[in-house]
């Protein structure tokens, strides 16, 4: 768990599917993450200061209705051959003047090694690209093995998620 000042909550949870396709994979690995019901927007990795990350359980991920937006940082990987395995990851870094601003990146491979070391690397490559200041603070990793079924690994960081509340229509329907 990292702190910083009031601020963004970004809970990071982890969840393992299978199913008939990819896709039916995908969805039931973010069922078991706790976001399956949204519609994810995809970030690029910047965690804005003032933030507190968190590793969570699907039970305390975010909350809201069938089909919001969700905000989010994301891996995803996927096996569909029988003893291959899917790892997903992804890792954060903070500044060192405890603002709470930092980084995420996310990696997907076929081994926990691959991941691990693509996170650790392209931290440092981040931190180095923005003229260093940055720790790592955390890394949640996700995996599973196929055995028969194509199967995903997902690790979900969700910023915040937005309802589409009443749109408004044109008299000539746009």
């Amino acid at each position: 768990m990292t702190t910083a000042s009031a601020g963004l909550t970004i809970r990071v949870s982890r969840g393992t599917g299978a199913g008939r396709t990819t896709l039916a994979a995908f969805d039931a690995a973010l069922a078991d993450a706790g976001v399956a019901n949204f519609n994810l927007i995809r970030l690029s990795s910047v965690v804005p200061p003032g933030s507190t990350v968190l590793e969570v359980d699907k039970v305390d991920q975010l909350v809201g209705e069938h089909g919001d937006a969700l905000y989010c940082v994301y891996a995803d990987a996927y096996a569909v051959l029988p003893g291959h395995e899917a790892w997903a990851g992804v890792a954060w870094s903070l500044r060192d003047d405890d603002s709470g601003a930092g980084l995420f990146v996310e990696h997907e491979g076929p081994s926990h090694e691959q991941v691990d070391l693509d996170l650790s690397l392209s931290l440092q490559d981040l931190s180095v690209t923005r003229g260093g200041g940055f720790h790592e603070a955390g890394r949640a990793l996700s995996h599973i093995t196929c055995d028969s079924l194509p199967v995903c690994a997902v690790v979900v960081a969700t910023y915040r998620r937005e309802g589409w509340g009443a749109q408004e229509v044109s008299s000539d329907g746009r």
